[in-house]
């Protein structure tokens, strides 16, 4: 007999409440679906079909909107990671938060986390990352003309940094004497430089000088040596997609669809 079949198999102490959360993960556990990917990974996802990827936008030029599309170096490589495992890549906005957290890859909000993310102490905690894909680090961005080539320089004035970013952490430790400014997002953050509202903004290089070749009233004024590396996420123990995408990253640095991809969002090859 079933042990749903009747109400005195039921444990007294089973509240309304515990039924709901044990009827929502049996159903989140029976949507799942698993896929073979290249290299015979059998990788389990949310939905079926889908590679769902959790990011926070815009932060250009590794994920932003173009149109009614999300487009991007990491939504390109991403990319190839759903085709190996033979499903198309699902975007799904979401704050930063959540995203380093580890919450939203635990709660099925997404499969794999690809919002330019640096590899962290603190974020190795919350979610499992994937092999280095991107070297970074943090820069200073300004109006143009405008003689603030550090954070010493900028003593007095407001300095712009994006929320739970490694940005805003570097300048917490090493901009003394500067009043911080905090933004959701470096969209609000850049265009906060361009107004004036604040004097400078600091963030992660490669997104700050797209910024400023597009925007030429606005310039990289300096670079701090913070030596960060970008990761994709996954859920803790997610050994199966962690793989996939390490191997798929590999293949396509082996091949040069990295470079390409490198190419088509930075202008040049990487070094």
């Amino acid at each position: 007999m079933s042990p749903w079949s009747s109400r005195k198999s039921l444990p007294r102490t089973l509240t309304v409440t515990a039924c709901a959360t044990l009827l929502a993960a049996l159903t989140s556990a029976c949507s799942s679906t698993e896929t073979t990917g290249k290299g015979g990974n059998e990788v389990e996802l949310v939905s079926a079909g889908q590679l769902k990827t959790c990011t926070h936008l815009p932060y250009e030029p590794f994920q932003f909107r173009e149109g009614k599309k999300v487009v991007g170096f990491d939504v390109d490589l991403v990319d190839l990671v759903a085709k190996d495992l033979g499903v198309k890549q699902e975007i799904v906005d979401t704050p930063f938060e959540g995203i380093q957290s580890g919450e939203d890859l635990n709660a099925n909000k997404c499969d794999l986390a690809a919002a330019g993310m640096t590899i962290t102490d603190v974020r190795e905690k919350n979610v499992d990352f994937s092999a280095p894909y991107f070297e970074a680090t943090q820069a200073l961005i300004t109006k143009k003309g405008a003689d603030y080539k550090s954070l010493a320089g900028l003593k007095g004035k407001k300095l712009g940094v994006q929320e739970s970013t490694t940005g805003a952490e570097y300048a917490k430790k090493n901009a003394k004497g500067v009043e911080q400014v905090t933004f959701e997002d470096v969209g609000l953050l850049l265009t906060a430089v361009q107004t004036g509202q604040v004097d400078a903004a600091i963030n992660d290089n490669g997104v700050l000088y797209d910024y400023a070749r597009k925007n030429k009233d606005t310039e990289v004024t300096a670079e701090f040596d913070t030596g960060e590396q970008y990761g994709i996420a996954v859920r803790t123990g997610n050994d199966a997609l962690r793989k996939q995408i390490d191997e798929t990253v590999k293949d396509a640095k082996a091949d040069g669809r990295y470079d390409k991809i490198y190419k088509k969002w930075f202008g040049e090859e990487p070094k």
